[in-house]
């Protein structure tokens, strides 16, 4: 019977095959320990000198690292190993002999890492991202179908930015210059009109030149749009959310997170309703901290970010930021022109900002406004003034950035970790 190493609990007792890659090994003697890796786990396996053929147990023994092999034997309890079984083997067959695997049980440099990526992938830490990665994934997707929400898959090359900035990717689209989106905002909001509350799971880009631990050239973002959803509103099923990803990665991925070291009672207690600060709250409390140089005005930076989401070792809402800081379709607070209906979600542990989102401008004025003052002028912007011109009502929405939000959970120091193939600065092999 063939299986899995995530479906050995299943076969307790019986005799299995399964098709996996040598990770490590060591022998002692009339005895081979080989240590599996099938894409779904990892697990050892025991080779007796006594239970096999000669030749089975020179094989076992002299087997290079990431020799491919189907290996067959009895499912047996083990409560000394993480996962809780091993295999007592009876035969194996190589496929393919690996040799000189570059990437050994020593230590290797970062750059030397990801010059490898595509093999360092193979690694148990690496796996361990990957699970954990593709839980938040899931989660995502049943907290939104759970909630009503309709996925929809925006344009990834647009012909205008989402934001206004200058930080795109340009290409020419035939005769026309197009761009690589930074966000599939804009096209949500038109879907939201439509559908009421949608969801969007894509790859963003953004020509940043930036080198820190919390930044990709190419990342993922969940982004939903809602209408008749206020800031205040918004703003629970952001934490709602947060919440559902956060307890449904300490539920199925507990051998992951302990792979990684992760201390899971910090997450433990990540629990809805996380605390709120206006923006002016949260420089009045870095200057107590310290922060004598932060000002009105002032966007934060990661140590900023770090010294407030210390401060309630919680995630954290900024609310309520100025509103020349922040992007033009930001609807103003009706009671404080200067700030506007946003906020941005501080992860703890100095992971920062994950999500960022807001009340939109609903007001086909004041819309017209925003484009004066932003000089978004080009026919390019006409259709999205069009969604306040026609049935126009107040919606709110906000994107999550997914590599920070895996960084956070898995506790890895750098989002290059956090996707199969990062696009750094300075990176784009493999």
């Amino acid at each position: 019977m063939k299986t899995t190493i995530a479906q050995v609990s299943k076969h307790e007792g019986e005799k299995v095959t399964i098709g996996a890659w040598l990770a490590n090994k060591r022998s002692s003697g009339k005895i081979a320990f080989l240590q599996l890796r099938d894409g779904s786990g990892f697990m050892q396996a025991v080779v007796a000198k006594s239970d096999v053929s000669e030749e089975v147990f020179q094989t076992a023994k002299n087997m290079s690292q990431e020799t491919s092999m189907y290996i067959t034997g009895t499912i047996v309890e083990d409560t000394r190993s993480p996962l809780g079984y091993e295999m007592h083997v009876t035969d194996l067959e190589v496929i393919h002999e690996a040799v000189d695997y570059p990437i050994t049980p020593k230590e290797h440099g970062t750059e030397f890492l990801m010059d490898h990526r595509h093999l360092w992938l193979r690694s148990k830490k690496q796996h361990a991202v990957m699970k954990v990665r593709n839980e938040i994934i899931r989660a995502t997707y049943e907290f939104f179908n759970d909630n009503g929400f309709v996925k929809i898959d925006p344009p990834i090359l647009t012909g205008s930015s989402a934001e206004g900035t200058t930080e795109l990717f340009h290409t020419k689209y035939f005769d026309e210059d197009a761009y690589l989106s930074q966000s599939g905002q804009l096209y949500l909001e038109a879907a939201a009109m439509a559908l009421g509350k949608v969801f969007s799971f894509g790859p963003t880009f953004r020509a940043e030149k930036s080198k820190t631990r919390r930044h990709l050239i190419e990342f993922w973002m969940m982004e939903p749009e809602m209408a008749f959803v206020e800031h205040d509103e918004s703003l629970e099923i952001q934490e709602n959310y947060v919440s559902h990803l956060v307890q449904s990665v300490l539920k199925n991925c507990k051998l992951e997170l302990d792979v990684l070291g992760r201390d899971t009672s910090k997450l433990e207690k990540v629990k809805a309703p996380f605390p709120r600060v206006t923006y002016e709250e949260a420089i009045a409390l870095l200057k107590e901290k310290g922060f004598t140089d932060i000002d009105w005005g002032d966007d934060f930076g990661a140590p900023h970010e770090t010294a407030i989401a210390e401060h309630f070792d919680m995630p954290v809402f900024i609310t309520h930021w100025p509103k020349d800081i922040k992007a033009f379709y930001m609807k103003p607070d009706p009671n404080r022109e200067e700030v506007v209906l946003c906020a941005d979600l501080i992860a703890p542990e100095g992971y920062g900002e994950i999500i960022g989102g807001s009340q939109r401008i609903d007001d086909l004025d004041l819309m017209k406004q925003r484009y004066e003052e932003h000089g978004l002028t080009g026919p390019a912007y006409k259709w999205y003034l069009e969604l306040c011109q026609y049935g126009s009502v107040p919606h709110s929405g906000f994107g999550l950035g997914l590599e920070r939000t895996v960084a956070w959970l898995s506790g890895v120091e750098h989002v290059r970790e956090t996707i199969p193939f990062p696009r750094l600065l300075n990176r784009l092999y493999p």
